[in-house]
């Protein structure tokens, strides 16, 4: 029998991984901004396109190491999703 409870926990689960797969992408662009943004504010040079490179590569340098780590957090998760649905309808 699905519950609220049930569905509530799988959406949980599911922000969870959101916040695993998304976080280091988006810390290491945070601080690699906030870097550029301070030696903008140091030299006095307003280029607003200036980050966006550093910025690109970060998180795809960033993607590349963590991959592996992503693509085994999601495959567990759809494993145990597809595993729960025929249990829901008996």
């Amino acid at each position: 029998m699905v519950t609220d409870l049930f569905v509530v926990d799988i959406g949980r689960k599911a922000m969870l991984l959101m916040l695993y797969m998304c976080g280091p992408m988006l810390i290491c662009a945070l601080i690699v901004g906030l870097v550029i943004a301070i030696f903008q504010a140091a030299t006095h040079i307003n280029e607003m396109t200036m980050t966006f490179i550093p910025k690109i590569l970060t998180v795809l340098l960033v993607l590349m190491f963590f991959l592996p780590t992503m693509l085994a957090l999601f495959k567990d998760f759809f494993i145990n999703l597809m595993a729960v649905i025929p249990t829901i309808y008996h």
